[in-house]
């Protein structure tokens, strides 16, 4: 749990430093990309007015001057150089080209990408007048800038990976504290109740055993009761405490799933008759996991368990057994109201029950939370579904390994 909110803290702050850096490297390279396109179209609108040709805006004459050629097409598309630091264009098949991709764009302005080439097109009524600069330092200039912007955005969201997995572990110190004292309380708490409750339980027993009148045999009969109900929590209790809090050391052997699956459905078949319900099972042969036994029976026991208890009176139980893309899957399927999905995202928290939906049944909220550890301990997953035909668990294994 602590582990899952460590990484969701990082992600969290992976995604909004990833996002403000994007947002600040894009408007760097579109504010100079705009610049460098301003500079270049003001060298256009001089040289088509033969005003300080090629000259970058603001610069002297002997400074550095961008490449350009200007052009005059007459009605007849005959074409003439007019000017310009290109040499030997006149007549040419390349100027033919350059001309023919101009009048093709049919816009006052644009770029030729292919010769990488700016253009800047005046119709002077008997002819047009068409100023050329080059975009080469242009584009190497931006694609410069873009490989530094990527450079030092790699290095920085490697910094501020490293920071953020620090302030997630110091930010949630407090939280994993909190959490492992809790856990330990449960895990002592568990074990200081159940030596009374099995002192109240054989003294209940005793009580029941010996002649009382109706009354006080009444008593025994609510304590042995509420003590039964008592001792069951604390299990329950001790049983997430020991998954919580001790290492999972157990050996995992091969398990018939298929064997586990059957021994259960037949042992829960008295179960559903005895409350008006009908269990059904389709269960493939030959269906082998890696796990602890003991563990996977009390996982389809929980899962039936609560099928019988929650199914509507008078309808059936399926069960079904199935091997699916190189693992088990065991569904559980009854019949009852439809829970709401707020609820069924909060099926598998501790201590939590759907009563609104599902009515008051016996129980404590914690058996589908045991149920989903021991899928998390099988490396498997767990989910619930709802609709209005009927409620689905469906848990999903890894087959035994060849």
């Amino acid at each position: 749990m602590i582990q899952k909110l460590r990484l969701k803290f990082v992600a969290i702050c992976m995604v909004l430093m990833t996002a403000v850096l994007g947002i600040v490297f894009a408007s760097f390279y579109i504010s100079a990309q705009w610049n460098i396109e301003r500079s270049s179209m003001e060298v256009l609108q001089r040289v088509i007015q033969q005003d300080s040709y090629g000259l970058l805006p603001g610069r002297n004459q002997d400074q550095l001057q961008l490449p350009y050629f200007t052009v005059e097409l007459a009605g007849d598309n005959t074409a003439y150089v007019t000017g310009g630091t290109y040499a030997n264009l006149d007549n040419t098949e390349e100027l033919e080209q350059i001309l023919s991709l101009c009048v093709q764009d049919g816009r006052g302005s644009g770029t030729i990408d292919s010769y990488n080439l700016r253009y800047l097109r005046r119709d002077n009524g008997f002819f047009q007048r068409i100023a050329f600069v080059d975009i080469s330092m242009e584009k190497n200039t931006l694609d410069d800038m873009a490989r530094s912007f990527l450079q030092i955005g790699g290095v920085a969201v490697v910094i501020l990976l490293g920071i953020s997995a620090l302030l997630a572990w110091w930010a949630t110190r407090p939280v994993e504290t909190a959490l492992r004292q809790q856990r330990q309380f449960l895990s002592d708490a568990s074990h200081e109740l159940k030596t009374p409750l099995t002192v109240i339980l054989s003294n209940a027993e005793l009580l029941s055993g010996a002649a009382l009148e109706p009354r006080p045999a009444r008593w025994a009969d609510n304590i042995h009761s509420e003590a039964g109900q008592m001792k069951a929590l604390v299990e329950e209790m001790l049983t997430l405490a020991r998954a919580d809090n001790m290492p999972r050391t157990a050996v995992h052997t091969v398990q018939s799933l298929t064997d586990i699956v059957t021994d259960t459905v037949l042992s829960f078949e008295p179960v559903a008759f005895e409350a008006g319900k009908t269990l059904t099972s389709q269960i493939a042969d030959g269906v082998e996991v890696e796990g602890d036994g003991d563990k996977l029976r009390r996982l389809a026991g929980v899962l039936l368990d609560n099928a019988v208890k929650y199914a509507d009176e008078g309808t059936t139980v399926e069960v079904t057994l199935e091997k699916a893309d190189r693992r088990a899957r065991l569904t559980v399927i009854n019949r009852c109201a439809p829970i709401p999905p707020e609820q069924l995202r909060r099926l598998f928290e501790r201590f939590y029950r759907a009563d609104a939906s599902r009515g008051e049944k016996s129980g404590f909220g914690l058996g589908l939370p045991i149920a989903a550890s021991i899928v998390e301990e099988h490396k498997g997953t767990i989910k619930a579904e709802s609709d209005d035909l009927s409620t689905r668990f469906i848990v999903t294994l890894p087959l035994k390994k060849a």
